[in-house]
């Protein structure tokens, strides 16, 4: 049974699809470097053994009757974090990506700066080198859309290896962007005047399998992301000028 106790109780989440080839190996590592948090696996409607082998694990699960994608697997695992009480949640891929041993300096990063989010990024020393070219240019692009939006530089939008507090957490179980969640979710919590950090950190090798995102499917998600950032920040825009005409 996973319990949140005290006020720096942390949950570390870990969406899956078919990640039958790394999964049990991404929990156990979870465990080894963070003993004390409870780990929760979403599993969005797998139609291989992903369920048997966390359970083998140790890890707990949350089964989906159906296959919502990335965005509303995070978002069932955020709104799961929110109702159970935890203050922390950590986000960590299933494909073995992300080294869990990166794990405690996002979170120490968390409780020590009170940001509502920290970002676990490739890129936040300086160094940028991405072995698929579009999917590079793609990162450069949406740092140079994102800087005047949000009013820093953020070095690795699309992390998936993010930190949130219960503030950021009460704002994404409620809504979260369902297609490419990471660039949008800057952006929603931006509008909410909420803070963010960065801090270095690892990524290794996919264990198994590869990535579904072609040169193609690059291009679509630069396209459907930018729709994306300019919807939400129109609707911001929309809401300020609306309670702004109330005030008066």
């Amino acid at each position: 049974m996973i319990r949140a106790h005290g006020p720096d109780s942390l949950l570390v989440i870990v969406p899956a699809w078919n990640e039958e080839g790394a999964i049990a190996g991404v929990v156990r590592a979870i465990r080894r470097y963070v003993p004390g948090a409870p780990i929760l696996v979403i599993d969005d409607h797998s139609t291989v053994s992903t369920v048997t082998l966390v359970r083998e694990a140790g890890a707990a699960v949350l089964p989906l009757p159906h296959h919502l994608g990335l965005g509303g697997c995070v978002q069932a695992g955020y709104k799961l974090a929110y109702e159970l009480g935890f203050q922390f949640v950590i986000r960590v891929d299933g494909d073995g990506q992300h080294d869990p041993r990166d794990i405690p300096r996002i979170f120490d990063r968390l409780r020590e700066s009170g940001c509502e989010m920290v970002i676990g990024s490739r890129f936040a020393d300086g160094d940028f080198a991405h072995k698929n070219p579009v999917r590079g240019l793609g990162i450069r692009f949406f740092r140079a859309v994102l800087r005047p939006i949000l009013g820093k530089t953020v070095h690795d939008p699309t992390s998936g290896f993010v930190g949130v507090n219960r503030a950021a957490l009460d704002v994404f179980s409620r809504s979260f962007p369902l297609d490419y969640p990471e660039i949008e979710a800057l952006v929603v919590l931006q509008r909410r005047r909420f803070r963010f950090e960065e801090v270095p950190c690892k990524m290794l090798p996919r264990r198994t399998g590869r990535s579904s995102i072609t040169a193609i499917k690059s291009l679509y998600y630069i396209a459907h992301v930018l729709l994306g950032v300019f919807v939400n920040v129109l609707k911001y825009e929309r809401r300020r000028h609306r309670n702004a005409g109330k005030k008066t």
